[in-house]
């Protein structure tokens, strides 16, 4: 029979065990795109962002909801890619002086291009057909 000291310490260490085995599991949920990743990466059919208007020339808009980047490089040219970072899945946040950032782990990547600026990420962001038809843009496939 085991003495009541000797029970106590094995049930903490369990305890304890499973305390950080449930902490290791968030920040696992975490950085494997918890941050509004879903899905794939780039959209399977057809996406409306709305009007081209809304991309600045020579700048960038994040659509985060529908997890895409638009840039317009020059007057009536747009480039999309995916807005997921290639790291760990998660969405970006926000695009400031040219670079997009992701708050899970600081990657950055130029707005424009999709290429990364700053690891962790060690792929560019994935590029996404775009168009502008009749105003409005249209990303995804057959765009």
């Amino acid at each position: 029979m085991s003495s009541p000291t000797a029970s106590s310490a094995s049930r903490r260490t369990v305890l304890r065990g499973a305390a950080l085995a449930g902490v290791a599991g968030l920040g696992a949920s975490a950085c494997s795109g918890g941050a509004g990743a879903k899905g794939p990466a780039v959209p399977t059919t057809p996406v409306d962002l709305g009007a081209a208007g809304e991309v600045p020339v020579g700048g960038a808009r994040l659509y985060r909801e529908q997890r895409l980047i638009v840039a317009q490089p020059v007057e009536g040219q747009y480039k999309a890619f995916s807005a997921v970072c290639t790291h760990a899945g998660c969405v970006v946040d926000k695009i400031e002086d040219g670079k997009v950032n992701c708050p899970c782990h600081g990657s950055k990547f130029d707005a424009q291009t999709g290429k990364v600026l700053q690891g962790p990420a060690g792929a560019p962001l994935p590029s996404v057909p775009v168009k502008a038809d009749g105003g409005k843009l249209v990303a995804g496939p057959d765009a």
